[in-house]
């Protein structure tokens, strides 16, 4: 892309909107990214509703935004990683270019995603988290298969894990798709739902190739997890 290319996307994105539940600072609390300060910007609307959703507050709501705004926003915490996550960022058809602006702009830039929905027109330079639903979520019917088959190693799976059921289920999906053979896999425990530790044991039991994680962040601010 050369500097014109730069300016004439940049102009033609000054009255692209989104609707934005919150722009904050915080630590990482998941993925491979876990620890380090981040910018997150939280899009409004989820076409899901997983029993265990800590972010409800963002399904309806929020504010009217044009990418220019969100940049500045995000470009006052002086912080070079953000994340674009919701509710389901990609339920906003701007959320595209809003991550391809976030990334003309030089911000290391995650996705966060149900991959419900079809990631295919995401900027490659995006490193895209896709939170597969097990059947404890109650949504995974809902997942957009084809997402798992153009993950890349810069990219990550993360699989949610409710109870030993969804353990299994899991595991399955792990194997039969070789995913650890094409990006980071992530199993974390539903906050409050499942004993950390067991998890930890299925894991080191069978001998997963994956990352056990804690979202962290709920160690750290928990019960107030808005904004954080």
């Amino acid at each position: 892309m050369t500097a014109g290319d730069s300016v004439v996307r940049h102009a033609s994105t000054q009255s692209t909107r989104v609707t934005v539940t919150e722009i904050f600072h915080s630590i990482q609390g998941e993925s491979t990214y876990v620890g380090r300060p981040c910018v997150f910007v939280r899009l409004t609307g989820c076409p899901l509703r997983c029993t265990w959703c800590d972010t409800a507050y963002a399904f309806y709501g929020g504010r009217v935004m044009t990418l220019n705004d969100v940049v500045e926003q995000v470009r006052a915490f002086d912080c070079g990683l953000v994340e674009v996550t919701g509710g389901e960022p990609l339920s906003q058809p701007t959320a595209l270019p809003l991550l391809t602006r976030l990334c003309d702009e030089g911000f290391e830039v995650l996705l966060e995603t149900s991959g419900a929905i079809d990631t295919a027109g995401v900027d490659r330079r995006v490193h895209v988290i896709v939170d597969v639903k097990c059947p404890g979520s109650g949504m995974t019917d809902r997942m957009h298969w084809p997402n798992l088959d153009r993950l890349t190693p810069q990219d990550e799976v993360k699989f949610v894990i409710k109870d030993r059921a969804d353990y299994e289920w899991a595991r399955e999906v792990l194997l039969s798709r070789n995913l650890a053979a094409r990006c980071t896999v992530l199993m974390s425990p539903v906050f409050g739902e499942v004993e950390v530790r067991q998890l930890a044991e299925w894991v080191l039991t069978d001998k997963l190739p994956a990352r056990f994680q804690l979202q962290l962040h709920k160690y750290i601010w928990a019960p107030d997890m808005r904004g954080v």
